[in-house]
């Protein structure tokens, strides 16, 4: 692959996934804590189950977000020939 080529491939790529993992932080920053109201009327643990999905599910979501954001951006690294550890 050309080295203007790679380099496009490279920022299109890597501007979808960050618009992706953009909108994924959004509706669980944002739009999850918005409807949690609704769902406290039925009790997880002890705790209402809207507090709950918005305090613990999100923080698994944004941990696992880190993790699948970190390895798809070095996918694309070595697809398009840009890792610096190769």
């Amino acid at each position: 692959m050309s080295g203007e080529g790679s380099a496009r491939t490279h920022w299109r790529r890597t501007r979808n996934l960050m618009v992706t993992a953009l909108v994924v932080w959004f509706i669980f920053s944002f739009v999850v804590h918005w409807v949690a109201s609704a769902l406290n009327g039925i009790s997880f643990l002890g705790f209402p189950l809207g507090f709950y999905l918005a305090a613990q599910g999100s923080f698994f979501v944004f941990v696992g977000l880190m993790f699948w954001l970190a390895r798809a951006e070095r996918r694309i690294d070595r697809d398009t020939g840009i890792a610096e550890d190769e």
